[in-house]
């Protein structure tokens, strides 16, 4: 396969190759000048890693590499990036966690595409070190809770919108993060879903709600509950919104375009309207594209359907994949990476029918910002099935992060033995940095952090020690990747 030249926009580019996906499952996949160089690093934080605050270490929901501290000698990177975990660990239900974002330090020597390591050093090229852990706060500078918003909701003040709220505090289930040059930072969440922008101390500034058609509602009002009642709280009256995004599947991705103008935030799967209310009829999300010139009054510009990928899950059942975080290439194209859930380290089911990374090309696709299909009353994919006006984004595969071969080399597998070798349900973080090397000038390294659902054996979280179910003990593991990204510099 030939590479465009390099003068072709990206968006040009990936039109041209409308019919690869069969041609994309091996390691040096290229589409348009995008190639994947294939599985270069592998690095883990033991399960039993403790914060400053003396809780159990929750890892990747969003990762955000810090390009400023990235450097390169003799071969061997450091730097350092930002890791968002999400609401804490619950299983009977939601606590009162803190929101926090942890401060990463990173040590990396890439093995050279296609080769294995030295024996014995697998998964020692990526050496992780928890270095910080900040407190995110709300507007006041009070606590922030993870706790499921119950009927919980805050009044809109000034510039801040209503926003959901568990025993008198910001309720937040952080997803994404994207970090500008100032310090500052967006940060995406579930329970609104909103995306919130925070100082570079961690305090609240402003917040963004979507259009009605994603807020969940319930009986006619705005109603934040996911479904995840702590121990004695009652469940929402109905458990599932009636509209608007389904229980956590709020906006899972996020990322900044390289030029700093615009903003993306992709919802997970479905709203409810448009097929979200089943496992299989989600099919067709949103991404919303902002304006990013004003920080405070972010302005939505662009919205696309994104249709996730379907596949056939072990018992040969139709399901669709729910999309776990982007990386934004331009305004038109990003990088999605979508997975099934259920199986992995740390849950029963073993083997991963589907985790991976599309290219996806919104430049065909129908602008629907600010249309009928932004109002709740108006579905755009009524029981999945999409209206014949929209014409959707384009997805094509990228990277196969279940890649037996590819795992191979670093020790990793994708099903039996469902040990801690293999890799864990959950990856829901990534991050681009330049390789840093003048003879290939497009060529970046891609993290893939997971989940670990603070799945630990000497867990402590709120005051209180856990374990989790099935002898589960999960690290944070990064998968680094070298790809080719023409041009990404020069946005």
């Amino acid at each position: 396969m030939k590479h465009l030249h390099r003068t072709a926009s990206l968006g040009v580019a990936l039109a041209l190759f409308t019919a690869l996906t069969p041609a994309l499952a091996d390691s040096t996949a290229t589409i348009g000048g995008l190639v994947n160089k294939g599985l270069v690093g592998v690095g883990r934080i033991p399960a039993a890693q403790r914060d400053k605050f003396g809780e159990t270490f929750g890892s990747g929901s969003g990762m955000s590499i810090d390009t400023t501290s990235w450097t390169r000698d003799a071969g061997r990177y450091k730097g350092s990036l930002w890791l968002l975990p999400d609401r804490g660990y619950n299983v009977v239900g939601t606590t009162d966690y803190r929101p926090r974002l942890n401060t990463i330090g990173i040590e990396f020597t890439p093995a050279a595409p296609g080769t294995a390591p030295a024996a014995g050093q697998e998964q020692t090229g990526v050496k992780a070190t928890l270095a910080d852990t900040m407190l995110l706060t709300d507007d006041k500078g009070a606590n922030a809770t993870g706790l499921d918003p119950l009927n919980g909701v805050r009044a809109s003040s000034g510039d801040m919108p209503i926003l959901p709220e568990a025993n008198g505090k910001l309720a937040l289930d952080n997803e994404a993060i994207a970090r500008l040059p100032d310090g500052t930072m967006f940060i995406s969440d579930e329970y609104g879903p909103n995306i919130y922008r925070f100082s570079a101390d961690g305090h609240l500034l402003s917040a963004t709600q979507p259009p009605a058609a994603l807020v969940p509602m319930r009986h006619g009002a705005p109603n934040f509950a996911s479904d995840n009642p702590g121990p004695g709280a009652a469940e929402p009256d109905p458990k599932d919104p009636d509209t608007g995004r389904q229980n956590n599947q709020g906006l899972e991705g996020m990322a900044m375009t390289p030029d700093g103008k615009f903003l993306i935030a992709v919802l997970q799967s479905a709203a409810r309207q448009d097929g979200g209310d089943s496992a299989s009829t989600r099919q067709n999300t949103r991404a919303l594209v902002y304006h990013a010139s004003d920080l405070a009054h972010l302005k939505l510009a662009h919205e696309y359907v994104v249709p996730l990928p379907v596949f056939k899950d072990a018992k040969g059942k139709t399901k669709i994949a729910a999309q776990s975080e982007i990386v934004a290439l331009s305004d038109q194209v990003f990088l999605m990476l979508a997975r099934d859930s259920g199986n992995g380290q740390g849950v029963k089911g073993d083997t991963s029918m589907v985790r991976q990374i599309f290219v996806v090309d919104v430049s065909a696709a129908t602008d629907i910002a600010g249309g009928a299909f932004d109002a709740a009353d108006k579905p755009l994919a009524p029981k999945g099935l999409l209206d014949p006006s929209v014409t959707p984004a384009r997805l094509t595969p990228f990277i196969d992060i279940n890649d037996t071969a590819e795992l191979g080399r670093f020790g990793l597998h994708n099903g039996a033995p469902n040990n801690r070798n293999n890799l864990s349900e959950k990856w829901e973080a990534m991050s681009v940095v330049s390789a840093l090397d003048p003879k290939l000038p497009d060529d970046y390294f891609l993290f893939v952090a997971n989940d670990n659902d603070f799945l630990a054996q000497d867990g402590f979280q709120v005051g209180a020690p856990y374990k989790a179910e099935d002898g589960a003990d999960v690290d944070t593991m990064f998968l680094v990747y070298q790809v080719t990204l023409p041009g990404l510099a020069k946005k």
